[in-house]
């Protein structure tokens, strides 16, 4: 089966549209939710209505979001256009590198934010979550060319279950968030 792939974000002008962290959250928000209102965007990111719904335009004009029809004629929702982003290798030009270091920040910032509202809020889970959740670090002794293989065997073993990929979600799934980070230590 040939499932839908991250974007490749490397033009300048897309990585300044993503290097601000609200927008890194809303398009995080919408890919690990779906379809939402610029409404119900801001009560999960913590904002107001205008200002997301003005960061959501300005994503909308780098291909990030769209507008998609609303059922009831209220508020139409906004979607994600891809399964997800990456920025790539690290670029050479100093200007892309730049901007993916910067991108590649807030990606971070945005991960520790959510281990740590996980923690906050461990309180509220059913046990089965709980004992389902796990952080792990492991140290692997590879060869690049090993790393970008098992990089991605774990890629294709998880992108069936993306959000925007995923259609025989069964009763009871939760959205969850699953983050690996290779690197040499």
């Amino acid at each position: 089966m040939d499932l839908p792939r991250p974007r490749r974000v490397t033009d300048v002008d897309a990585l300044k549209a993503l290097a601000h962290p609200l927008r890194v959250s809303l398009l995080n928000h919408l890919l690990a939710v779906g379809p939402r209102t610029a409404s119900e965007c801001a009560e999960a990111v913590g904002s107001t209505a205008s200002n997301c719904s003005w960061h959501l335009r300005q994503l909308a004009k780098s291909g990030f979001v769209e507008r998609v029809e609303a059922g009831d004629g209220r508020e139409r929702p906004w979607r994600a256009t891809s399964v997800g982003y990456d920025v790539g290798a690290f670029d050479d030009d100093p200007e892309v590198r730049s901007r993916q270091d910067a991108v590649l920040a807030l990606a971070l910032n945005e991960y520790n934010r959510l281990v740590q509202r996980f923690l906050d809020r461990q309180h509220e889970l059913p046990r089965e979550w709980l004992e389902a959740s796990a952080m792990h670090g492991y140290t692997v002794n590879v060869t690049a060319e090993e790393l970008v293989g098992l990089l991605g065997m774990i890629d294709d073993i998880l992108r069936p279950y993306l959000v925007p990929v995923r259609q025989d979600v069964p009763e009871g799934a939760l959205p969850a968030h699953v983050g690996v980070r290779a690197f040499p230590r």
